[in-house]
């Protein structure tokens, strides 16, 4: 495994070329799993780059994984146009055939931010998922009402003061799901995160590094 460093590529999509980032970890920590993280709503300026997005990838690799940011289509460099939800799941689906393919033994983790969170739960149902990462699932859309849920180890999180995403339909949606993720709440925090993205890492980081004990490490 080569050490820590950050690659840009780009995956064939459905519709086209996707956008993507690669980032690996330092040698001596380097697990066999592969993280995919997916940004906020495309039309409401999300894209890769996003600031809990890249917090949420810094996280897993530093924990040990592999993370693999893209952007949907119609976003930066990636082809075609915003499609309700549904192209960007089949987005998804492109680049985790391309992470089974490059790395065909490793643990699959997947994992979204808002929009992200949705697109990633949606798809989770239907490949061997590590770990499902959810942070502030916009539920009150109606997004998760018919979605089949995922049996892996969940985790969502979310701010307590978040101004986009309902903290109380959200924590009502948690307490409906059967089994439920493990559910961690920041006391204060907004939707962005802003000036808590460094309790942000650290919190995941806790919680997921007895996961990451699960994998195996690198050349171990």
């Amino acid at each position: 495994m080569r050490p820590s460093h950050t690659e840009k590529f780009f995956i064939q999509g459905p519709v086209g070329q996707l956008e993507a980032i690669i980032e690996f970890p330092e040698t001596q920590v380097a697990r066999k799993g592969v993280a995919v993280c997916c940004h906020p709503h495309p039309l409401h300026g999300g894209s890769m780059t996003n600031k809990v997005t890249y917090t949420l990838a810094r996280a897993q690799v530093a924990l040990g994984l592999i993370a693999v940011r893209f952007n949907f289509r119609g976003i930066g460099k990636s082809e075609g146009s915003f499609a309700e939800g549904i192209g960007e799941q089949d987005d998804l689906r492109a680049v985790i055939a391309w992470v089974k393919k490059e790395f065909p033994d490793y643990g699959l983790w997947l994992s979204g931010f808002s929009f992200g969170s949705w697109i990633s739960a949606a798809v989770a149902h239907e490949y061997e998922v590590e770990q499902l990462i959810s942070i502030a699932p916009p539920v009150e859309r109606g997004v998760f009402d018919d979605m089949e849920h995922p049996f892996c180890d969940w985790l969502a999180v979310m701010g307590d003061a978040d101004e986009v995403v309902s903290f109380e339909k959200t924590d009502e949606w948690i307490e409906s799901l059967h089994p439920k993720p493990e559910w961690i709440v920041l006391e204060g925090a907004g939707h962005f995160f802003h000036s808590r993205l460094v309790e942000l890492r650290d919190v995941l980081e806790e919680q997921l590094k007895h996961r990451v004990s699960d994998l195996p490490l690198v050349g171990g």
